[in-house]
């Protein structure tokens, strides 16, 4: 496989994205992965892409806003609003429940997406909520859960 200048200069991009992740949040990330949120947060749009990223705080999911090319011409026009970044963030101390779902009927593995689903049970505005995230990567439903005190 090719190693070269190429793959290098990715892989330091990659590097001072993290880098930069955890001196702009102040903590360790202890496990990431690309990540679908489909539910739980109010007046959030679903389905949102994003990384779902468990760190020494909590959880955090970071959306990348991004709109189609051709909307973003007609979005120069004054008074127009850039689209609206949906990341968020549950402190460790607020979760009280961290579960990791996997599909195990063979005909509903078929008919729906392989990844599992991460669902976290959080204290909020005096009352229990949970929010739904897709995972593509176990280690961080496995870092939150070493991580809360719901372990």
């Amino acid at each position: 496989m090719y190693t070269g200048p190429m793959f290098t200069s990715h892989n330091n991009d990659v590097d001072e994205f993290w880098k930069e992740f955890e001196e702009t949040t102040g903590e360790t990330v202890l496990a990431k992965s690309l990540g679908k949120y489909l539910s739980g947060q109010d007046g959030r749009a679903d389905p949102l892409l994003g990384l779902a990223v468990a760190t020494s705080g909590g959880f955090r999911f970071r959306h990348f806003p991004k709109e189609p090319s051709i909307f973003g011409i007609a979005r120069l026009s004054p008074g127009s609003k850039p689209p609206k970044d949906h990341s968020f963030f549950i402190p460790r101390e607020t979760i009280v429940s961290v579960e990791l779902v996997r599909e195990s009927r063979w005909w509903k593995k078929l008919l729906s997406s392989p990844s599992p689903l991460l669902v976290i049970g959080f204290q909020a505005d005096d009352a229990e909520k949970t929010v739904t995230v897709e995972i593509h990567h176990d280690g961080v439903a496995g870092a939150l859960k070493e991580l809360c005190p719901c372990a």
